[in-house]
C-alpha cells in the first residue's frame, strides 16, 4: 500500500511530457524500455553465484579490459530491452568496439541510446554496489541506420541520462533537462516508484573521492588540492575533509547526488597517451548532465566536460565533478601557474608526506 500513494516512473514521464503538446510517446516508451533493462539486470545481478553469472571471462572489450560475466548478460539485456520499440537508429555500448544498428526488419527512430551497462563490475565479485548508465541522444538523420559519426555529439545535446545503481534497493536517477528525480524499485509491484524529486548538490563539502594510488602520476593542480584537503584544520581550507573511493563510477555519484562531495578521475602521466580512463559519451556526459542539473558542476578539470566535442566513439577524458565550489577550485588551481613546473613540489610528496615517491 505503501509503494501505490506514490508517482510510478511512467506517471512521472507523462507529466513531463505535458510540456511538449506535441510529443508522440516515443521518447517516453524508450526511457520505460530502458527501465526495463535496468529491472532485468537488477534481477541478474541480485542472483550473484545462485545464477551462475559471477567471475571474468576469457575476454576483453573494445577498452582492452576483461570482460566479466555480467558484463555480457548486461549487455544482451540493453539491446533486447530496447531495439525493437521502433525509437531508436543506433545504439553504442561500452562491450562493442563499433555502434549496435538496428536489427532488419525492425522501425529506425529518432534516438541513439549510448549505455554502460555494467558499470564497477570487477566489484561484483565483493558484493559492492555497482550499476548502468545511459544517455539518450537525437539522431541527426532521423529513419536511417546510425553511423559512427552520429554518436559524436557533446553532452550538452542530451535530452535524457541517467543511471541504475544496484545497492540494498535498486534506484533509477533520471534527468530529461527539468532537474534531476530517483525512483526506488519495488520487486513485489515491479514498478520503480518516485522517491526523491528535485535533487540538489550542496556547493561545498567537506568529503572527496580519488584514487590515492595514481597520486605519483597527478599533475600539480590536482596534488596541490588533495594536499590542501589532507592538511584539515591547519592547512589553507582550515577544515578537515574526508576521504573516499568505491571504484564504481555510478556509486561515487550517488553518494554525491545524496550529500555532496567531489569525485576526481583526472588526466595524469600514468599512461600519457591517454587524456584521462573514463569515457566521455556513454559515462562521463550522462552522469555529468545529472550532477549539472541538479546543481552541481562536471568538468574535464580544466573546461565544462559537456562542452567537449567528441573525436572517437569509445574516447577517454578526465573527469571531475560534485559541490560546484570545490570543482571550481581544481579548475583555478589548473588555470594557474605551477611554481617550478614540477607536480612533486605540492606538499604532498614530500619526504614527510602521505605518499612518499621514494
Amino acid at each position: 500500500m505503501f509503494s501505490l500513494e506514490r508517482t510510478t516512473l511512467t506517471e512521472y514521464l507523462i507529466s513531463q511530457r505535458r510540456s511538449h503538446p506535441g510529443a508522440t510517446g516515443e521518447f517516453n516508451a524508450l526511457i520505460l524500455q530502458v527501465a526495463q533493462a535496468c529491472k532485468a539486470v537488477s534481477r541478474a545481478v541480485a542472483h550473484g553465484a545462485l545464477g551462475g553469472v559471477l567471475g571474468a571471462l576469457e575476454a576483453t572489450n573494445v577498452q582492452g579490459e576483461t570482460q566479466q560475466t555480467l558484463d555480457v548478460l548486461a549487455d544482451d539485456i540493453f539491446r533486447r530491452a530496447t531495439h525493437w520499440g521502433g525509437a531508436l537508429a543506433g545504439m553504442l555500448s561500452e562491450e562493442n568496439a563499433a555502434p549496435i544498428p538496428i536489427p532488419d526488419g525492425h522501425k529506425r527512430g529518432k534516438y541513439l541510446l549510448l549505455f554502460d551497462p555494467l558499470d564497477g563490475s570487477s566489484n561484483i565479485d565483493v558484493n559492492v554496489s555497482v550499476g548502468s548508465i545511459f544517455s539518450i541522444l537525437r539522431s541527426p538523420r532521423p529513419g536511417e541506420a546510425a553511423t559512427e559519426a552520429d554518436f559524436l555529439q557533446p553532452g550538452t545535446r542530451q535530452v535524457a541520462a541517467g543511471y541504475a545503481i544496484y545497492g540494498p534497493s535498486t534506484l533509477l536517477v533520471l534527468t530529461v533537462g527539468r532537474g534531476v528525480a530517483a525512483f526506488t524499485f519495488d520487486p513485489v509491484l515491479g514498478e520503480f516508484f518516485l522517491t526523491r524529486d528535485d535533487i540538489r548538490i550542496p556547493a561545498t563539502t567537506q568529503e572527496f573521492a580519488i584514487n590515492a594510488s595514481n597520486s605519483r602520476f597527478w599533475e600539480a593542480p590536482v596534488a596541490r588540492y588533495v594536499a590542501e584537503c589532507l592538511a584539515g584544520k591547519s592547512g589553507p581550507r582550515g577544515k578537515d575533509f574526508n576521504m573516499r573511493w568505491v571504484a564504481s563510477l555510478v556509486a561515487e555519484a550517488h553518494r554525491i547526488l545524496t550529500r555532496g562531495g567531489v569525485f576526481l578521475y583526472p588526466r595524469d602521466r600514468k599512461d600519457p597517451a591517454k587524456p584521462g580512463r573514463l569515457r566521455l559519451l556513454y559515462e562521463a556526459n550522462p552522469i555529468g548532465w545529472l550532477i549539472e542539473q541538479a546543481g552541481g558542476r562536471a568538468s574535464t578539470g580544466v573546461r565544462p566536460v559537456l562542452e567537449v566535442a567528441p573525436e572517437s566513439t569509445h574516447q577517454r577524458i578526465g573527469f571531475v565533478f560534485g559541490s560546484r565550489e570545490e570543482v571550481e577550485r581544481i579548475e583555478r588551481y589548473h588555470a594557474e601557474p605551477v611554481p617550478g613546473g614540477d607536480h612533486h613540489d605540492a606538499p604532498l610528496f614530500h619526504t614527510r608526506g602521505l605518499f612518499m615517491t621514494a
